[in-house]
């Protein structure tokens, strides 16, 4: 599904529909980068001094820095590692800079200032000095948005647009960081017009020659800038723009695809923001930072249940119109056969009826109390998938990493420290939390079948115990008893002396006590 909003016939360029198009092929961009990273690592081997593995290291680094984190995290530690190792202040301080931008990368504010305020700018060299200025004026300007305060995030912006001064003062007038620099101060201090007008002109400046990556980086932050000011279709086309250069640069540490997902979901598009949103999504697990990776996993369950919600109104609306015609033809039928029989039998006929309605409230509440119950685990269960997920990608990393360096006996380290009672633990404690939101007074009406010594007192740290956990289970419709142990890691002899020992105890009669349960309410 292509995007049929006005924004469409807005580009005549059809940039969603390169977009597309690109994204079809980024595995031959992807292979592009791969093929460039071979060939320093094969020179690796050639490398006889510090100081070619030095050149060799920032080599990687640069091809790493925004396509994979733990890669460019190992290079830039080489770096300052090689530094210290030829005394060397300026490679010390220039392999700081570039671990510092990894770390901002990934959200990790404190290390990331931690590494940059032991530089001293008085070592490096003009180049690099640009970079740390810049790299710091970045790190300011995002912790004042992340603290979003009016007294700190403040002073954070002074102290960015301090650095940005120190940025621009040692670069030349018609450079890409001079004028993009300008245009970000411009932004930062809320001057839209002039952020604008400098932005712009450095998209169409032919003078100063833009990498794909810096020009996905104006391209994203001018997009900011006609989203401010209401102007939506500039905002998509910019967006689409900075999508398709990141793409063709190999960059996966990108916001362009996230914002440009997130304007589509709010314009009602939502075939397209979430296939881009799972762009985004494979991205950021690529990449692997985590301020990223959460970034897209708050936007990803939203955009799906929305998608979700779209098809089953669709589903609902037609399962509405279906019941309400065969409704119709059966009561057209009920009242013809009725009116063809003898009036005695109407009174019969009436106490059918209303029967009939009776069980059909029935059936509506049950209906909504399951809906209520399966939207509820729905989030939960996406939850406890994307975390599982995680856990199993980062093991198969580490044994992965484990296996290609020939360390067999680490390998049992990591499986050992997969702790099975914790995570069930924690998985019980998820359910317990998710189940009492749908049945808060669960306890109470549930020691309310017992005598005041029989009744379960729950620990502090307790939501449900075993037992409770068990007849929750049931009401939730889960009536199998082999299905339950399997849940609850017991064996099935051990779930049914669980349910007789409760159930021997209550004052409800053994065969009427889980129809009991069943009749709790969800709130």
């Amino acid at each position: 599904m292509l995007l049929t909003i006005s924004a469409r016939s807005a580009t005549p360029d059809t940039l969603l529909t390169e977009l597309y198009d690109v994204l079809a092929n980024q595995h031959l961009y992807d292979d592009q980068k791969n093929s460039q990273i071979n060939e320093y690592r094969d020179q690796m081997d050639a490398a006889s001094s510090p100081s070619e593995r030095f050149l060799i290291y920032d080599a990687l680094y640069s091809q790493y820095q925004s396509f994979k984190y733990d890669s460019a995290f190992r290079y830039a530690t080489e770096l300052i590692r090689l530094g210290y190792l030829l005394d060397d202040d300026s490679r010390i301080g220039y392999g700081k800079v570039k671990l510092g931008f990894i770390l901002l990368s990934s959200g990790m504010f404190k290390e990331t200032f931690d590494t940059l305020n032991t530089v001293s700018g008085k070592v490096l060299k003009d180049s690099v000095q640009r970079e740390y200025y810049s790299l710091m004026a970045r790190a300011y300007y995002d912790v004042s948005d992340y603290d979003k305060d009016n007294y700190y995030s403040d002073r954070y912006r002074k102290f960015g647009n301090a650095y940005v001064d120190s940025a621009m003062m040692v670069s030349e007038e018609n450079s890409y960081t001079y004028q993009y620099l300008k245009g970000l101060k411009n932004l930062r201090n809320r001057r839209f017009d002039m952020a604008q007008n400098d932005l712009t002109k450095l998209l169409s400046d032919k003078s100063v020659e833009l990498s794909l990556h810096e020009y996905a980086i104006v391209s994203s932050t001018l997009s900011y800038i006609y989203l401010n000011k209401q102007d939506t279709l500039n905002a998509v086309h910019l967006l689409a723009q900075a999508s398709i250069a990141d793409i063709k640069a190999a960059t996966k540490e990108t916001a362009a695809m996230l914002s440009l997902s997130e304007i589509l979901f709010r314009l009602g598009e939502l075939e397209d923001a979430d296939n881009l949103i799972k762009k985004a999504v494979a991205d950021a697990e690529f990449y692997g930072a985590k301020q990223r990776k959460m970034q897209v996993g708050a936007v990803l369950p939203v955009i799906t249940a929305a998608k979700l919600a779209d098809v089953e109104s669709q589903r609902r609306l037609l399962i509405f119109y279906a019941s309400g015609i065969t409704i119709l033809v059966i009561t057209v039928l009920i009242f013809s056969l009725i009116i063809s029989k003898q009036y005695k039998k109407l009174k019969s006929a009436d106490d059918i009826i209303q029967k009939t309605n009776a069980d059909l409230r029935r059936t509506v509440n049950k209906l909504q109390e399951a809906n209520k119950i399966k939207d509820e685990y729905i989030g939960y269960y996406f939850n406890i998938n994307s975390e599982y997920l995680n856990k199993i990608e980062k093991l198969k990393k580490d044994v992965d990493r484990k296996l290609m360096s020939k360390k067999y006996d680490e390998i049992k380290y990591v499986i050992n420290n997969i702790h099975l009672k914790t995570e069930r633990e924690k998985l019980y404690y998820n359910f317990d939390r998710v189940f009492l939101k749908l049945f808060p007074d669960f306890v109470e009406k549930f020691n309310q079948l017992f005598d005041d010594e029989s009744k379960i007192q729950l620990e502090s740290n307790e939501l449900l115990n075993t037992e409770l956990r068990i007849f929750a289970l049931i009401r939730l419709g889960i009536t199998d008893s082999d299905k339950i142990a399997g849940i609850l890691g017991y064996s099935v002899n051990t779930i049914y002396s669980y349910k007789n020992r409760v159930k021997s105890k209550s004052h409800i009669p053994n065969e009427q006590f889980e129809a009991e349960i069943m009749s709790f309410k969800a709130e």
